[in-house]
Parts: structure tokens; C-alpha cells; sequence
């Protein structure tokens, strides 16, 4: 997926064994790892580059890997605190979350 983080840049979010990825102009900056066990997705960690912090690039990135995650059919746990702060403002995934 290709969005325009909020200084209009380019980003892609990408599925990789393990992890997500975010890019932006071609560049990786941020990744969300998680495990899959059992039917669920468990999400880890998340961390963005610090030089390009306050440009919305987390919440690109959580959400594309939510989104993957629910069309695969697959529940989400959030271990990772910006993961469960997304979902818990966001209750278009209320429904295929399960607790850590």
C-alpha cells in the first residue's frame, strides 16, 4: 500500500517473515514485528526511525499491518504499547482483538 505520510511523502508498507515494514521516497524507517501462533498475529514491537518521528508514520504503518492481518483472517494480539494504543482508538478492529 502507498500512502502519503503528513509531510506528503510517499510511504509503502510491506509484509516481511516476522515483520512489517514502512518506507518512505524508498527508504525503511520503521518496522512492527510480531509472531504468528495459533490463528493470531501477536505484535511485539514497533519503532520508527527517530529523525522522521511526528510525521504519522506509526500509525501508516499499524494500521496497513492490522488491516493484512484481519483480510488474512488472522486475530490480533497487541503486546506492542502502540500497537494496543491504535486498537483502542480504533474500533474497526474491536472485533478481532484478543487480550495479550
Amino acid at each position: 500500500m502507498t500512502q502519503a505520510d503528513k509531510t506528503g511523502a510517499p510511504t509503502t508498507v510491506q509484509a516481511e517473515d516476522g515483520h512489517y515494514t514502512i518506507s518512505v521516497e524508498g527508504k525503511e524507517v520503521g518496522k512492527a514485528e510480531f509472531s504468528d501462533r495459533d490463528g493470531q498475529r501477536v505484535f511485539t514491537h514497533t519503532e520508527v526511525d527517530s529523525d522522521y518521528e511526528g510525521r504519522g508514520l506509526a500509525t501508516i504503518l499499524i494500521a496497513e499491518a492490522l488491516a493484512q492481518t484481519r483480510d488474512a483472517g488472522l486475530r490480533i494480539v497487541a503486546q506492542c504499547p502502540m500497537v494496543a494504543n491504535y486498537v483502542g482508538k480504533h474500533d474497526e478492529f474491536a472485533d478481532v482483538v484478543d487480550k495479550a
